[in-house]
């Protein structure tokens, strides 16, 4: 099996050290296996992507001396086919539109673990409004999010026990998909159509992905991913989930905290070398 894995970043923000780490990573691996890496830009969501942050994430890898194939995989460029997938899991009947906005959920969770959105990162489990509140709060031009309905999809496949992948780095060996962890997760949204989540799953089939390395903490994101592949019939990449590079605060570098990013390194002075290096990285 030829080894073809990506560096798929969202343009919403400039790339710090956790997305070196993360590319360099994926980078390397394709390297030492004689085989392909990506750039995907990942701007499912316009409503926060810009393209002088496209512009600023190439700059960022080329400086870093990371080289990918060309063209490059802009999921904008793509959204008919993602929609299409929608369309095909509404009529499968395992989505559903969830009105609840970000502080209904919050109420729910009843406060953020480790500082963190519970929006984001509660088990959220919902239903489909009566068709006849739905049609009312349409017509009155509410927001809502396509959630995917983890209990008409277990009913679809039989039963999530067959969903399985194989883990190379984080705990090594056959996974169980556990898709319950995350609950009925936002796959898509009024505004902009299908989100990552479908995008990722039908990109990585499209450009024959055979390795998808990224951060360990996307792993429970994973059991979703293998439920939309069950669903769509595509096929299953070998998963690397690396450890994350944590700030001096002992916390991930993250977009909205600000961490020091790549253009602030590299205009205090330091070179890609020595970034290389401080991450484990050496040799070019």
């Amino acid at each position: 099996m030829s080894f073809l894995t990506r560096f798929a970043p969202s343009p919403t923000g400039l790339l710090h050290r956790g997305h070196a780490y993360s590319a360099l990573t994926a980078w390397t691996a394709a390297r030492a296996a004689g085989g392909r890496f990506l750039l995907r830009i990942e701007d499912t969501d316009f409503t926060r992507c810009r393209p002088e942050y496209e512009a600023a994430i190439q700059a960022d890898l080329a400086w870093l001396g990371l080289d990918w194939e060309v063209p490059v995989l802009r999921q904008s460029e793509h959204r008919e086919d993602y929609n299409a997938a929608m369309d095909r899991l509404r009529v499968m009947g395992v989505l559903y539109r969830c009105f609840r906005t970000r502080r209904e959920i919050l109420a729910l969770a009843g406060g953020a673990p480790h500082g963190e959105d519970p929006a984001d990162t509660m088990a959220f489990t919902g239903h489909p409004v009566p068709g006849d509140e739905e049609a009312e709060r349409l017509a009155r031009g509410e927001a809502f999010a396509w959630r995917l309905s983890l209990a008409a999809a277990r009913d679809r496949l039989g039963g999530f026990d067959g969903l399985t992948w194989v883990e190379e780095t984080a705990e090594p060996g056959v996974h169980q998909a556990v898709p319950e962890r995350l609950g009925d997760m936002v796959v898509g949204r009024k505004d902009i159509g299908a989100g990552y989540v479908i995008a990722s799953v039908i990109d990585d089939a499209r450009q024959g992905v055979t390795h998808v390395i990224r951060g360990e903490d996307l792993i429970a994101t994973t059991s979703i991913q293998r439920v939309l592949q069950a669903l769509l019939e595509l096929p299953v990449p070998v998963y690397r989930h690396h450890r994350l590079i944590l700030g001096p605060d002992g916390k991930r570098y993250a977009k909205r905290d600000r961490s020091v990013t790549l253009a602030e390194l590299r205009a205090g002075g330091m070179t890609a070398e020595a970034l290389r290096g401080t991450l484990g990285f050496t040799g070019g």
